[in-house]
């Protein structure tokens, strides 16, 4: 299995423009909202609380995290948590209300994204490896993490990995 710096580093080689790290704080929150969100309407079950697809989602990805490691992964969980009565509470409103968020958030949230590696110059990540889709909230909270001079250890073998991070100019015609 690999290491939480192994899926950090492989992630962070597709995101080293700070541009596009940015837009990941913006877009991939949104991605996450909506997926919870429109996942959370239909109730496969009761067992004193709703069991919905959504519930089922956060509770694999928290234990992944978890597994993976546990201090990024108790934050993980714990912003899982947040995000799972977030979107339970979109989901509680009008199925127009519902879906038009859930919808809206997915789309915008992508663009948001695929901006961000128009500056990369590069794909997303998880055109290579699937694994990508569940890195990229972890990264998000890494970098947070990171930024506040948390697991200084870990963001140092990520950048001797993928190298530091940058502005990359884009070329112009004119």
């Amino acid at each position: 299995m690999r290491t939480l710096t192994d899926h950090l580093a492989q992630y962070a080689a597709y995101h080293r423009d700070r541009r596009n790290i940015a837009t990941h704080f913006v877009g991939i929150p949104m991605i996450v909202i909506a997926v919870i969100a429109l996942l959370s309407r239909p109730t496969l079950f009761d067992v004193g609380f709703a069991v919905t697809p959504a519930v089922l989602v956060v509770l694999a990805a928290s234990i992944f995290y978890l597994v993976l490691d546990m201090r990024f992964g108790i934050a993980m969980a714990v912003l899982n948590v947040l995000l799972l009565w977030l979107g339970s509470w979109v989901a509680a409103q009008t199925t127009a209300v519902w879906a038009t968020t859930g919808i809206a958030l997915f789309v915008v949230g992508w663009i948001i994204q695929f901006i961000g590696h128009y500056f990369e110059g590069r794909k997303p990540a998880f055109f290579d490896d699937i694994i990508g889709l569940i890195i990229g909230p972890l990264f998000v909270v890494a970098e947070t993490a990171f930024g506040l001079g948390l697991r200084d250890e870990v963001r140092q073998e990520i950048e001797r990995r993928a190298g530091p991070t940058y502005i990359r100019k884009i070329a112009t015609t004119g």
